[in-house]
């Protein structure tokens, strides 16, 4: 990860020591490097900067304010799939005609939110979603701009879990109906179609899928011109991998060549979703170990963040290295597995990791910036963790204040007395 590094045995990461985090912030707690985050939204840019591309940030991966802001401040666009992202953009200053809006299951009224704020399009997942957006638009005497969300059933070769491109997923319209589908929203007068959008699964790490699935659309796309459907913008989604353990990540200029090619002479504007690779190595969720539990067929460091807080290993058995904050070379080093307090054998973010530590010592997950505050929840009525910035200066602020037990409880009603 880059801005990560020791120095005299300490962890550092953005100019900051990690021990300093905690003691100010405490733990658990989430730690991002603005100057990664840059660095990654920089490398798409310059990688595909021949095609000007709209880069849309996937705002699931984190959807915190300021990690949002950042990003509109860099001419980032953003990829919504709920009302309540749009709010999160629109609050952070995000130019509304930069945000496209996916996600199968739009209500009526995310709809009017996104036609209120005018958004780029909204990407349309089923023929359902289709007649209602036409209704909503009509009934608001505006015109939707949509683009259809194509699945090419091609095997991403990822997890089951992050895979969307297959014809047993749940996104997308079937590549074989896509054409009839087209045709239907063409007819539709509340209706603008300007695009066409493919994702097929996320933490790629061959673009070959990729550049597979981009074949199919354009394919599509010619075969929609000759029948008088012009398209304006074409999406290739997001899914590029990021390095968690010995990963290669696609190379994002050869990536970006190959798009290029495919592109030339066709008079498409490129929008693509990347997530992930934006902020995933960007953060660190640190920890503090309370207890070590020594068995006779496991130890365990019983670590003060849990799965609640970091939901990756429990629900996809993923992998995040797990470093000590401070070397000790006195320490013998043990295997254990880091386990959260909470009360479920799925509770824990890594297994049988060899570390030298003490109780008191403080661990940091790494590669922790993307699903990880987004996924967090109060499971075991646990408030989530704080979250801090460290900026370009090498000062850390506080960006979401760790939760109180009081806020926990402050929307809930107790039961009426009995008489």
């Amino acid at each position: 990860m880059s801005q990560l590094d020791y120095h005299n045995d300490t962890l550092t990461f953005g100019g900051q020591a990690l021990t300093a985090i905690a003691e100010r912030f405490g733990t658990p707690c989430y730690v991002y490097a603005e100057r990664v985050l840059t660095e990654a939204y920089t490398a798409y840019r310059d990688a595909f900067a021949s095609l000007d591309p709209l880069i849309c940030y996937a705002v699931k991966a984190n959807g915190n304010l300021s990690i949002l802001q950042h990003f509109a401040r860099l001419g980032a666009g953003f990829d919504i799939v709920s009302g309540g992202e749009l709010a999160r953009v629109l609050a952070a200053g995000a130019d509304a005609a930069k945000v496209v809006f996916s996600g199968v299951g739009k209500t009526a009224d995310e709809m009017r939110m996104g036609l209120e704020a005018g958004i780029h399009c909204f990407n349309v997942e089923s023929v359902n979603e289709l007649v209602r957006l036409n209704q909503v638009a009509g009934e608001m005497g505006r015109r939707a701009p949509v683009s259809l969300r194509v699945n090419p059933d091609v095997d991403a070769q990822t997890h089951p879990y992050i895979s969307t491109g297959l014809k047993d997923n749940k996104f997308g319209i079937a590549f074989d109906t896509a054409f009839d589908v087209y045709r239907e929203a063409a007819a539709l007068p509340h209706l603008d179609v300007v695009g066409i959008d493919c994702h097929i699964g996320s933490q790629l790490t061959d673009v070959t899928p990729l550049i597979d699935a981009l074949d199919r659309l354009l394919a599509l796309v010619d075969r929609l011109a000759e029948a008088g459907i012009v398209l304006r913008h074409l999406d290739i989604g997001g899914g590029v991998g990021i390095r968690y353990t010995d990963e290669t990540p696609p190379d994002l200029q050869g990536y970006a060549d190959a798009v290029a090619q495919r592109l030339a002479g066709r008079p498409l504007r490129l929008v693509m979703e990347p997530g992930r690779s934006l902020v995933g190595n960007a953060g660190v969720l640190l920890t503090r170990v309370e207890y070590l539990k020594l068995g006779e067929a496991k130890n365990f460091a019983i670590v003060d963040a849990a799965m609640n807080d970091l939901l990756r290993p429990s629900l996809y058995a993923a992998y995040h290295q797990i470093v000590p904050v401070v070397r000790h070379a006195h320490l013998p080093p043990m295997k254990v597995d880091v386990v959260g307090p909470v009360c479920e054998s799925s509770d824990f973010l890594g297994k049988d990791r060899t570390l030298a530590v003490k109780e008191g010592d403080l661990l940091a997950v790494l590669s922790a910036g993307a699903y990880g505050s987004t996924m967090a929840s109060n499971y075991n009525t646990r408030p989530r963790a704080a979250e801090v910035l460290i900026g370009v200066d090498g000062q850390p602020r506080l960006v979401r204040a760790r939760e109180t037990l009081e806020a926990l409880l402050a929307n809930e009603r107790a039961l009426l007395e009995t008489h």
